[in-house]
């Protein structure tokens, strides 16, 4: 399975993460309007690849020759399920300008967690999930 767009997502991910810190230490109220705009787009890319994840990948993995990959697809999806209920949670709270202004210190300690959370889980995927994914494609061919 080509996991290239899966690869690219969690990029698209990370900078809209990346963009979403340097917002919050320019200034929580003055970018209260980009901030929300940023989660509202960045959940929109979430879902999507959740939802894809969930559809194609695991499924194949799953299906597949490699039983200890099928394993870690199931550990890894399972774990998802946590980190993504938090985070639409969080994009559920702080997805309109008036909701961030208001309450800057509550948006900031919850971005802390959250988006640490995500980021942290987007990383694993990356160093220990993703390359596993492709050494297996890489037999199969």
């Amino acid at each position: 399975m080509n996991i290239d767009r899966f690869k690219h997502e969690h990029r698209d991910i990370l900078g809209q993460i990346a963009t979403l810190r340097q917002l919050a230490h320019s200034g929580v109220e003055h970018n209260a309007t980009a901030i929300a705009q940023g989660i509202v787009a960045m959940s929109s890319t979430i879902k999507l690849h959740l939802a894809v994840e969930d559809r194609l990948l695991y499924p194949a993995l799953r299906q597949g020759a490699d039983a200890e990959l099928a394993r870690l697809g199931e550990q890894f999806q399972r774990e998802m399920g946590a980190i993504a209920a938090a985070y639409m949670d969080f994009a559920r709270r702080w997805n309109t300008p008036e909701r961030v202004r208001t309450d800057a210190e509550g948006f900031r300690a919850d971005a802390n967690t959250v988006l640490r959370h995500v980021y942290e889980r987007m990383q694993r995927e990356n160093r220990d999930f993703y390359p596993r994914i492709e050494a297996e494609e890489a037999l199969a061919h």
